[in-house]
């Protein structure tokens, strides 16, 4: 049996959990990504990776109260669609949730800006290659 974190080529599944606030008037928040990391000045939905032992829900409403300063409980988290993309030396597995409910204002904690759009919105924004294939489905659902 092969463990799911590596595929057949060999190269390391990075598997990353991520959110679509969607807001009452059907939009949708972005946040930028910060000056010194990679892909720095593009914009993206908020998450970040699943540490060892979280369950995706779990790993998201942990990033999004990190990076948002928001509360979301693993029930306000609706599985949407996933992405797969190469990511240097590893495969990128972007999973995304919708998530209508949560507590608090969110605040570019951890990115430089934050933006509400609409999904149509989305495809004139600079977004990192696993993130565009969403926009789609996206438009679709809200």
């Amino acid at each position: 049996m092969t463990n799911i974190a590596t595929q057949a080529s060999g190269s390391a599944l990075f598997p990353v959990v991520a959110a679509a606030l969607v807001d009452r008037d059907g939009r949708i928040l972005v946040q930028q990504r910060p000056p010194g990391k990679p892909m720095a000045g593009l914009w993206e939905f908020p998450g970040g990776k699943i540490d060892p032992g979280e369950t995706p829900e779990q790993a998201l409403s942990r990033e999004l109260r990190e990076e948002l300063g928001i509360v979301v409980t693993g029930a306000c988290l609706a599985p949407a669609t996933f992405a797969s993309a190469p990511l240097g030396d590893r495969h990128l597995l972007l999973l995304l949730f919708l998530c209508r409910k949560w507590e608090g204002v969110p605040e570019p904690i951890e990115a430089t800006a934050l933006r509400w759009v609409r999904p149509v919105e989305m495809h004139a924004l600079a977004m990192p290659p696993a993130d565009r294939p969403l926009i789609g489905l996206l438009e679709a659902l809200v």
